[in-house]
């Protein structure tokens, strides 16, 4: 037995459709306000967030509680190399994601001897010990934290040139930049999640979720695929936190580190767009943003109201509001089963 498959056909519509999608966003800082520019930030920042942990979990199966010690190391490397070595905040970026991965590493050998709820409660573990350490960092702020040099965004890279070309303010201009990178960011993410998923990796990856031992007998290794995602995942959660704190400007452990931002609410955003689909979490960062929009002044209700949402999806739609549309409508967007080819079809017919 191998894990073997045959491509679908290209299906020239829905590249059409997601190249239109694309081009409009990428025009929003030509043609939207500000306020525009940075709410759609934040949902682009929460989509990068939600692929990273819906590739974790619904698809190599580690229910990580965690993924916040990534977006905290991200951004506090990008915030090191810009106050105490005096780099460019875009080289920052590059830098957080090293680190992330870097650290990643032996979180990995850690995390990876637990399964089930420890490998979800070790993660967080690790990621409260993260917080508690960066707390002791006194060039950096320490428990309270610190803020960019006053000036800082206005200096990046490629803020002069499209300051003049659209003719806005330097701030303004920083927060296009910004916001190009994490569109960027997320169009990078969504198309190398679904090239990998599909690939010979990608299936091995699914297998492992659905029966390790099973997967393990056709020759994947679960461990060496696992450690791959984790370490992919780390690289995109801790570039996309560095990205949300150049946004931000300040920085302190609570914020860097909150498990409610950062996990929690992606935690959410997967399980009612569809875990384990990869349109899934885009469904889920529209709604999310619809609710904030519509209950942000009801206080604690807002929380009440999404905590209820997700136990009725839980409940009555196990795969998620896209999982109920694709199981009633037959539309599969970004389709990842695979068809085995004729002859092997055959041959599974003729053995039966």
């Amino acid at each position: 037995m191998s894990l073997t498959s045959t491509p679908r056909s290209f299906d020239w519509r829905a590249a059409l459709t997601g190249l239109v999608l694309a081009a409009a966003l990428a025009a929003v800082p030509v043609v939207g306000s500000r306020v525009m520019v940075q709410d759609v930030f934040m949902m682009l920042t929460l989509l990068v967030l939600a692929m990273n942990w819906n590739l974790l979990a619904g698809f190599a199966g580690l229910v990580s509680v965690g993924q916040q010690v990534f977006v905290g190391l991200g951004a506090y490397a990008m915030f090191a190399a810009v106050i105490l070595w005096g780099l460019d905040p875009l080289v920052g970026i590059g830098i957080a994601g090293v680190v992330a991965v870097l650290f990643a590493v032996p979180m990995a050998f850690f995390a990876f001897r637990l399964s089930g709820a420890y490998f979800a409660i070790g993660t967080w573990v690790v990621a409260e010990i993260a917080r508690l350490s960066l707390a002791q960092w006194h060039a950096l702020g320490g428990g309270t934290g610190t803020s960019l040099p006053r000036g800082t965004t206005d200096k990046m890279f490629g803020v002069a040139h499209v300051k003049e070309l659209l003719h806005v303010s330097s701030p303004a201009a920083a927060d296009a930049i910004t916001y190009w990178l994490a569109l960027a960011l997320a169009l990078v993410t969504l198309g190398a999640s679904y090239v990998f998923l599909r690939s010979r990796m990608g299936l091995g990856l699914q297998a492992i979720r659905d029966n390790t031992e099973g997967a393990r007998s056709v020759g994947v290794d679960p461990t060496r695929l696992k450690a791959l995602v984790f370490l992919l995942t780390a690289l995109g959660t801790g570039l996309c936190g560095a990205l949300l704190f150049i946004q931000i400007t300040r920085v302190t452990p609570d914020a860097a580190f909150s498990v409610i931002n950062w996990t929690a609410y992606v935690i959410f955003v997967v399980v009612i767009g569809g875990i384990g689909t990869l349109p899934g979490p885009i469904v889920g960062v529209v709604i999310f943003y619809a609710l904030q929009r519509v209950l942000s002044d009801y206080g604690s209700v807002y929380l009440i109201v999404l905590g209820l949402i997700g136990i009725v999806i839980m409940l009555f739609a196990r795969r998620g509001l896209w999982g109920l549309f694709t199981d009633r409508s037959g539309i599969e967007l970004l389709p990842l089963r695979q068809h085995p080819p004729h002859d092997l079809l055959m041959q599974k017919g003729t053995r039966s």
